[in-house]
């Protein structure tokens, strides 16, 4: 084995800081996870931490650029690790994320940790600097709103797609939506904790919002409708297309290796472009595989299980 299709991407990405209205940004890095930026009249709220306090530390100094207020909340899009566990880097009051992201980092967190920071160690400069797995101080089930001073921020468990719990965060105001990765734009979704029958119906759960900006969990920021549009309409064909064949080949009773490069070859002329593509497909179809076979809480990623799993589809 060669190793993964990540562990060889030491590239620095190029960072851009994006203002989609007034106090609101994007930190993206051509495809790396993205964070979002709402600066209020008395602190500023990061969706999404990034990987380590050391990335964490960027992040804040592209902040420092637009507004001396403190980072007072960090809010969770979902549980893994390239998300999360940047969070101590920030001077923080509250971390807050939904009930069940909750539920899967107690699950599943140290097991994520060990494994993304082996899969992929450029998304995790500065590893010695995470403290152990995020905790957050506050919780919620459903929905939540945060007022910063007179904006209204929706803080909405809108649905099982990339993982169980996610989490978008919604300006009705403003029409803007950090989407976290139930959405990605130009990067391919990364679905090794998915839930594929419930993603479509969580991708017309964020049509409905309305929004006209967004920042998705991955790719460079959208700034009008027909890019929203574009973007879920490339994450619903994707992950859909995913499905379908997967789900075809589990019917025809053919192994998983078989049908891992049926959907390589099938998916690669329209989307073997978009960021990620190699890391991403081994894990995509190793869960959609045993989606369809009826396994509805995917199974806990380990670094031997990854080892393994890349072992038996990329020997």
């Amino acid at each position: 084995m060669s190793g993964f299709a990540s562990t060889n991407d030491m590239a620095d990405k190029q960072v851009s800081f994006d203002e989609l209205g007034d106090g609101l940004y994007a930190y993206t890095a051509e495809g790396d996870p993205n964070s979002g930026i709402i600066v209020g009249p008395d602190g500023v709220v990061v969706v999404d931490a990034q990987a380590t306090p050391k990335m964490a530390a960027e992040v804040q100094a592209r902040i420092a650029t637009v507004t001396d207020t403190p980072v007072r909340q960090v809010v969770l899009s979902h549980y893994h690790a390239v998300r999360v566990l940047g969070a101590t880097g920030y001077p923080a009051h509250s971390v807050i994320c939904s009930d069940i992201c909750r539920a899967m980092i107690a699950e599943r967190g140290q097991q994520d940790m060990d494994s993304e920071i082996g899969r992929f160690p450029r998304l995790f400069r500065g590893k010695e600097s995470i403290p152990g797995l995020t905790w957050p101080t506050h919780t919620f089930h459903g929905r939540m709103t945060l007022w910063l001073g007179e904006r209204e921020a929706q803080i909405i468990h809108i649905g099982r797609a990339h993982t169980a719990g996610d989490t978008v965060v919604w300006l009705p105001k403003e029409k803007v939506l950090f989407a976290g990765d139930t959405v990605e734009f130009g990067a391919t979704p990364y679905c090794g904790d998915a839930h594929f029958t419930d993603w479509p119906d969580t991708i017309h759960k964020l049509r409905q919002l309305g929004a006209e900006k967004m920042v998705p969990g991955r790719g460079r920021a959208l700034m009008n409708a027909a890019e929203v549009k574009e973007a879920l309409d490339g994450t619903q064909a994707f992950t859909s297309t995913l499905f379908a064949l997967v789900r075809a080949g589990v019917a025809r009773g053919d192994d998983l290796r078989s049908i891992y490069q049926e959907a390589v070859d099938r998916m690669r002329p329209e989307f073997g472009h978009w960021v990620i593509f190699d890391h991403c497909m081994p894990f995509n179809v190793s869960r959609a595989f045993d989606e369809a076979q009826g396994i509805d809480i995917p199974r806990i990623w380990t670094a031997e299980r990854d080892i393994e799993m890349w072992r038996t589809l990329e020997k």
